[in-house]
């Protein structure tokens, strides 16, 4: 099992529940520069120590925003690829349906690769509908985009015979010749996220890693269902590794089960906050299916954000989900490290395997000295025993 820690950088002075957007329009007046220097330092530094504890490393970006300072999982992941030694570094991801050119993306992939010595992990996603604006993009069409841009990148980094053209549909390059090939061969393993059975199926079929975020036990049962079946319909196996599967939580661990659980209140008002953006770009025409689209129209509360369900049934909508609520559906781990163990293992079992644990230690206003103490707690008193546990335990999902 590999465990990653997870950090979205947010600008914590500016980021706060109380203001009408989080997203897009917040005024970048708001950023101190010095501020924002200081809390990058901040973030780099609890990566380092992530991976003395035996963390690998995951990475995303976003855009105009305060729950993010981070712009470019790129270069945030060439400055990690140079300061650490083991850790595998996982970019979760590229937004390829808001990037106008793939082979640019093939390059800083390889480039990563060799300057971390191969530790890449290369995960591809669609992208969240608020950055439509900022990245200028289209949200028509975007899946489509989305895997002309991914088969670009893979035949890049793949080919070895000199330079190609690519004619595609969104996509035209006259001469594609990737200098430095990746250090791993054929590529880095690709990763891909999502909440739809669709494309779960999809991911199947192509054998990629994916990744499930805070979908609870419900909604990950159902897409590691979705993947199985498009993993064996390709002919990859009856029994899928658990490898091919991960899962997102909030994790808070602490000596005293209270502050396990204030610690983890505190990193869930990111979620709760999620869709905290001015209406216009919360739902962009054509970024959504229709089915998708008109659940959201007939939704009661316009910014919700995702509605799960309990174990027993129970619908969670998570903008105003109590910790107690997050932990009953399986989006957070919190508490004593012996209690943190106890859920991670529950979870794992209700759903039938999970080979890469992404765990997002630090989010909204927790401070550096209790995302320090809840690394530690986890890297020490955890994690050891979750490395014991799968090597006794079981193999291959369900």
């Amino acid at each position: 099992m590999h465990i990653y820690h997870f950090s979205e950088e947010p600008f914590t002075q500016a980021w706060s529940p109380e203001r009408e957007t989080l997203r897009v329009t917040l005024p970048n007046e708001l950023c101190d520069p010095d501020t924002a220097h200081k809390l990058y330092r901040r973030y780099l530094d609890e990566w380092v120590l992530a991976e003395e504890l035996g963390f690998d490393i995951m990475v995303n970006e976003h855009h105009a925003t305060a729950t993010s300072l981070n712009v470019s999982c790129n270069v945030l992941l060439s400055i990690l690829a140079r300061i650490t030694s083991k850790a595998r570094l996982l970019t979760l991801g590229i937004p390829l349906c808001n990037r106008m050119d793939p082979v640019r993306i093939a390059e800083e992939m390889a480039m990563i690769d060799v300057i971390s010595g191969g530790r890449l992990e290369m995960g591809f996603i669609k992208g969240v509908p608020y950055e439509i604006a900022p990245a200028n993009s289209n949200p028509v069409r975007m899946m489509d985009r989305f895997w002309e841009s991914h088969d670009l990148i893979i035949k890049a980094l793949s080919t070895r015979t000199g330079p190609f053209n690519f004619e595609g549909e969104f996509f035209q390059h006259r001469s594609v010749n990737v200098w430095p090939q990746p250090y791993q061969q054929p590529h880095p393993p690709v990763w891909s996220s999502t909440s739809s059975p669709g494309n779960a199926r999809e991911l199947g079929t192509r054998g990629y890693v994916m990744g499930s975020f805070m979908g609870g036990q419900i909604e990950t049962i159902k897409l590691h269902k979705a993947y199985a079946e498009g993993y064996r319909a390709a002919g990859h196996g009856i029994e899928v590794p658990t490898d091919r599967f991960a899962y997102l939580a909030i994790c808070a661990t602490a000596s005293t089960s209270e502050e396990g659980r204030r610690r983890a209140n505190v990193v869930a008002d990111y979620i709760r906050t999620n869709a905290q953006v001015a209406d216009p770009y919360n739902k962009p025409p054509g970024y959504f299916g229709v089915d998708a689209a008109v659940k959201s129209l007939r939704s009661p509360n316009p910014r919700a954000f995702r509605t799960l369900y309990t174990p027993s049934g129970r619908p969670v909508e998570l903008t105003a989900a109590s910790i107690d609520d997050f932990i009953e559906c399986g989006v957070a781990f919190c508490g004593t490290p012996d209690e943190v163990y106890d859920q991670i293992c529950r979870f794992v079992d209700t759903v039938g395997g999970v080979g890469n644990l992404l765990l997002m230690n630090q989010g909204g206003r927790l401070d550096h000295k209790d995302t320090v103490d809840s690394l530690t707690l986890f890297g020490k008193e955890v994690l050891p025993r979750l490395k014991e546990r799968e090597a006794k335990g079981r193999l291959f999902a369900a």
